[in-house]
């Protein structure tokens, strides 16, 4: 392992995230009310759902669920698998499922489908990035960030190969396929 950072371009400064996650906290909170449950998907959206919790107006409670879709590349296999699933009753509550980046959406519609299953009474998705021109399924995100059209995303929980996440912002990386 190098301690070399590859090439990158800023996308998103960690100044512009923290404004935008100020107001999704403040908006979700007013939309919700009091006790909403955020679910998020291990490991990538942990930066993000920290960060969500603490700007949040109202009591939540935080739980976490984890997938595996993409492994070691930089595209997904589509082959998705829970090896997390929510600690917390999710029966008649008020859930966000919070999510670092939608592309295709198959991932996140396979999850809120699977959450359904669960019984909350509502179950509305926060993603920080969304690539909707990148979209496989039909898929609504009722809370986004940024809509950012290209490039390979890290920082900010975002990953390449468990590296990365550590970055205040987001970046663009070119990667080898």
């Amino acid at each position: 392992m190098t301690n070399t950072l590859p090439a990158m371009t800023v996308v998103l400064s960690p100044e512009r995230i923290q404004a935008r996650v100020r107001e999704l906290g403040g908006q979700i909170s007013r939309d919700l009310g009091d006790q909403p449950v955020l679910v998020g998907v291990l490991k990538g959206a942990f930066v993000f759902l920290g960060d969500l919790a603490r700007c949040m107006t109202v009591p939540v409670q935080v739980d976490f669920l984890r997938v595996a879709s993409y492994g070691s590349s930089s595209v997904s296999s589509g082959n998705i698998q829970l090896t997390k699933a929510p600690e917390l009753d999710l029966k008649g509550r008020a859930v966000v499922l919070v999510e670092d980046i939608v592309d295709t959406g198959r991932t996140v519609a396979w999850l809120k489908e699977h959450l359904a299953g669960l019984g909350p009474s509502v179950i509305k998705v926060c993603a920080l990035i969304d690539k909707p021109e990148r979209r496989e399924v039909e898929l609504a995100i009722d809370y986004v960030g940024f809509h950012v059209p290209q490039g390979f995303l890290v920082g900010y929980g975002l990953d390449f190969n468990e590296q990365y996440r550590h970055l205040p912002g987001v970046y663009e990386i070119l990667v080898e396929h």
